[in-house]
């Protein structure tokens, strides 16, 4: 059922009650009262039927027509029964309206309860009175009978009165009622269903407004409250997008720990630090779910001291470690109540390798460089003291003084073009490249080195392919890599050079089947001066410079290069670049 029709249909209920019970109550008075009136009629009327019974057994002035004719007159029938149950007189058949079941009902109940009855009663619409009278020495029930239907022509008038009344009623119920519920229940409820909606949270909910008087004042407040949460929720909710954005998207990992030790809040950057999910922190003690001793000494630090803390430590991270350093600082409100500990994590591990790179290549130089200059300054004082007059030692140590200044020479030389392609303004000469004849080209040049260590050497470079690059520094990268191959790989080795070709990248792989590269050491080949096998690499005659040229020349030409390589059985170089060069 609507909800509206509520209201209506409850006063209309009460009203048919009223009502009813108001005809109920006429009925019943108005029974009553005919009661009464024919209780005294017909007790006056008894006298006379006791007066004409007289005359009638006295066989002198009435006979039985003429008693017929009194009681059709009267609409009263008479029954004299005596004592001993005879019917001596029956004027019932003059009243027409009063059949032989009725009689014989009403009979029936005055001799069954003849001590008991002593006044008039109602049956149906007959009313019937009994009187003990003794008549010639005849004792018996003198029983009076009287239609009253005018009394159920008179009830059946006051209900349908009752009714009539009721449909007017109700009518002008439903009418004013439903002016009512227009003017001041429909508009109450309204803003009631929009508070509702509002309490839901759905500030969007509005309520109509062409109401008058408080109704329309209510309406009009409800809405203004509707559109001041509606504007709020919006501000409080980009407030929160931007919050959240700004926490999610810090390069720093994030925690918020409330004042008894349980995290709050956490960001992406954490997540992605120390691995897992937010439900794996949020509502967690710190110590329990994040099991690192130095951020529990950091936390408990800023509890003690409030005062910003900082601590440094290493996290495990698959096969590598992170160095983090976790600063951790106390948080009050307004009135300076202890609130909480908001950790912020700063990934050092780059500042630690560079500032590790720095001093390796600080003693990687150092080292380097010493060992030319030692050796070209002991041979020229042993020259200077004497060894110059022998001309066989002093062409040896010339030998050697020119081969260390040389290498002296190369590792300057390697040196200055690090420093070249590291440089911001550093710029390759882009030209077009048949990047198949690039590589054709360098086969006599590697091939006399090959032929020296009787390695074999292939090349699958079948075809054309042009490509955007420049080809001075293409070909330092592959000479670079074709004479690595070859310097490691034992005599009677192989090493091939194979070309593939996609859509937008060409692939140049290098590989040898020599000693290889253990697989703890792949990731830093391409640091400078990094040496796999020291002894080997300084006899090779190399600088341990040449993969950190070839790696910062194919990223300068936005390609990629990696390694495959397994020990004692060999190493695959994987040169990727695109076919056009795009400026960065």
């Amino acid at each position: 059922m609507p909800s509206n029709t509520r209201p209506l249909l409850t006063y209309a209920i009460l009203v048919i009650i009223v009502m009813v019970g108001i005809g109920i109550l006429l009925a019943q008075l108005t029974r009553g009262y005919f009661i009464n009136i024919f209780e005294e009629r017909v007790e006056v009327e008894s006298q006379y039927f006791i007066t004409y019974l007289e005359k009638f057994t006295e066989e002198s002035e009435v006979d039985k027509e003429e008693l017929y004719s009194f009681s059709k007159q009267l609409n009263t029938g008479m029954v004299f029964i005596s004592d001993s149950g005879e019917v001596i007189l029956d004027t019932v058949e003059a009243i027409p309206l009063i059949n032989n079941e009725e009689k014989k009902i009403i009979l029936s109940r005055v001799t069954e309860n003849r001590a008991e009855i002593s006044e008039g009663k109602l049956i149906d619409d007959i009313f019937y009175y009994p009187a003990t009278i003794q008549v010639d020495d005849i004792e018996g029930t003198l029983i009076l009978l009287s239609p009253v239907d005018s009394l159920s022509n008179v009830t059946k008038n006051i209900w349908l009165l009752i009714s009539f009344t009721l449909l007017l009623g109700l009518l002008v119920i439903f009418v004013i009622g439903f002016n009512v519920f227009s003017k001041y229940i429909r508009p109450i409820r309204a803003a009631s269903n929009v508070a509702t909606e509002l309490a839901k949270g759905n500030y969007k909910a509005r309520t109509y407004e062409g109401h008058f008087g408080e109704a329309g004042q209510l309406s009009h407040s409800i809405n203004i409250l509707a559109r001041n949460l509606q504007d709020m929720t919006s501000t409080k909710g980009m407030q929160e997008n931007q919050l959240e954005a700004v926490i999610n998207n810090m390069g720093n990992g994030l925690a918020l720990i409330d004042e008894k030790g349980y995290i709050l809040l956490l960001n992406r950057a954490f997540l992605e630090t120390f691995e897992g999910e937010q439900k794996d922190y949020i509502g967690y003690l710190y110590h329990d779910a994040i099991p690192y001793p130095s951020i529990h000494e950091a936390v408990r630090k800023v509890y003690m001291f409030e005062e910003t803390v900082s601590e440094t430590f290493v996290l495990p991270f698959h096969i590598d470690r992170k160095h983090l350093e976790v600063t951790g600082a106390p948080i009050f409100s307004e009135e300076g109540k202890w609130k909480g500990v908001v950790l912020v994590f700063h990934d050092i591990s780059e500042l630690k390798q560079l500032e590790q790179t720095r001093k390796d290549f600080v003693a990687n130089v150092s080292h380097e460089l010493k060992t030319p200059i030692t050796s070209i300054r002991g041979f020229s004082e042993t020259l200077l003291d004497g060894a110059m007059k022998d001309e066989k030692m002093l062409d040896q140590f010339l030998q050697i003084i020119l081969k260390e200044s040389g290498r002296l020479q190369s590792l300057i030389k390697d040196l200055l073009e690090l420093s070249k392609l590291e440089r911001e303004d550093f710029l390759l000469n882009v030209e077009q490249i048949d990047i198949q004849s690039l590589l054709r080209d360098l086969l006599p040049i590697v091939k006399q080195h090959a032929d020296h260590k009787n390695v074999d050497l292939y090349m699958d470079i079948e075809g054309s392919t042009v490509i955007q690059g420049d080809s001075s520094r293409l070909k330092q990268v592959f000479m670079n890599l074709l004479a690595n191959a070859i310097n490691y790989t034992s005599d009677h080795g192989e090493v091939s050079l194979t070309f593939e070709e996609s859509e937008n990248h060409i692939m140049v792989s290098i590989t040898d089947n020599g000693v290889g590269i253990p697989e703890e050491e792949i990731s830093r080949i391409f640091e400078r001066f990094y040496r796999v096998d020291k002894a080997r690499s300084r006899n090779s005659g190399g600088t341990g410079l040449g993969l950190a040229i070839v790696k910062h020349i194919v990223e300068a030409h936005q390609g990629t290069i990696h390694v495959e390589s397994v020990l004692e059985r060999g190493t695959t170089f994987h040169i990727e670049i695109p076919k056009k060069f795009t400026e960065s």
